[in-house]
């Protein structure tokens, strides 16, 4: 008989909860101000180099293609909307490509893109555009500054994100190396043959309709699709942990089997008790970062 996944109570998972946030405080408490600094400072040059470019922006339009071909200036330009536009946003909002070749062979198309930037522009940042005069030093100072400070923001915000999922996924892993699992190569897996075998695991893969970060054959055979969750706040929490894990343990069991599948959720950072339980009852087998060994000893409890 199969052993069961782990079921924790809400009081088994608020300690794990709070020793979580503990050291997700301590890691944030920890970055460096020098990449916030860096991004700034690269931020900063390109705002200056755009509002002298495009003389201060009234001339912006008639320098769409040289802003937009420029990686630092197409970022700048983005930014200039209140809220900031992505770029994925804008190819949709303007129906054109922002490749640099197409931007340089249309410069229409490279205006039209300016142009819908400009319908969203952050007044309270450029006020001398609306009001159709010149910017003062302090306003075209106060302007470049503000704008580097959101993008520099952004930018930590994202790199945290993606290098906190990486850092978590590469230790699950070593772990189950270091345990005599091996590594295999990814693959779309859309019947549990097509799985890693036993003792093997893989990568982000297509695990029936949904994508699973580490896909692993424990030792009795059963499939265990991991979702790795950072989170950074007890709402964001809801987003990756229900709306997202909790949502795809329930389509796999559906898809592959209770008695065959075990989807479990890596979670690091700030979750709440609630979301926690809740995201249990649907079946998901819940894990912590901070205890792999936790995690370690169930599948162990796997060996025949």
């Amino acid at each position: 008989m199969s052993v069961p996944r782990p079921v924790w109570s809400a009081d088994e998972l608020e300690i794990q909860r709070r020793i979580a946030i503990e050291q997700f405080r301590q890691i944030r408490m920890g970055e460096p101000l020098e990449d916030y600094l860096s991004h700034f400072e690269v931020a900063r040059n390109a705002y200056e180099d755009l509002l002298e470019l495009t003389v201060d922006l009234s001339q912006l339009g008639d320098q769409a293609v040289d802003a937009l071909t420029n990686p630092d200036l197409l970022e700048a330009v983005r930014y200039l909307a209140g809220p900031p536009i992505s770029a994925d946003d804008l190819k949709t909002l303007t129906d054109a490509s922002l490749a640099p070749t197409r931007l340089r062979a249309d410069p229409d198309m490279a205006r039209s893109v300016v142009e819908t930037v400009l319908l969203g522009l952050d007044r309270n940042r450029f006020p001398w555009v609306a009001e159709n005069r010149d910017p003062t030093e302090a306003e075209r100072g106060a302007a470049a500054m503000a704008s580097a400070a959101l993008v520099a923001a952004r930018k930590v915000l994202t790199t945290r994100a993606n290098e906190s999922k990486t850092e978590q996924e590469e230790k699950v892993k070593d772990r189950l190396r270091q345990d005599g699992f091996t590594e295999v190569p990814t693959r779309t897996i859309s019947t549990l043959a097509a799985a890693p075998d036993q003792g093997e695991f893989c990568g982000e893969s297509m695990f029936g309709g949904r994508k699973a970060d580490i896909i692993v054959r424990l030792w009795d055979h059963r499939v265990m699709p991991i979702e790795c969750k950072v989170s950074n706040s007890s709402t964001n929490s809801v987003k990756r942990l229900n709306n997202d894990a909790a949502a795809k343990a329930e389509k796999w069991l559906k898809e592959f089997g209770t008695a065959q599948t075990v989807p479990a959720a890596m979670l690091e950072g700030v979750f709440k008790r609630h979301n926690l339980v809740a995201a249990q009852d649907t079946g998901l087998a819940l894990f912590w970062a901070h205890d792999l060994d936790q995690f370690m000893r169930f599948v162990e409890s796997t060996r025949p």
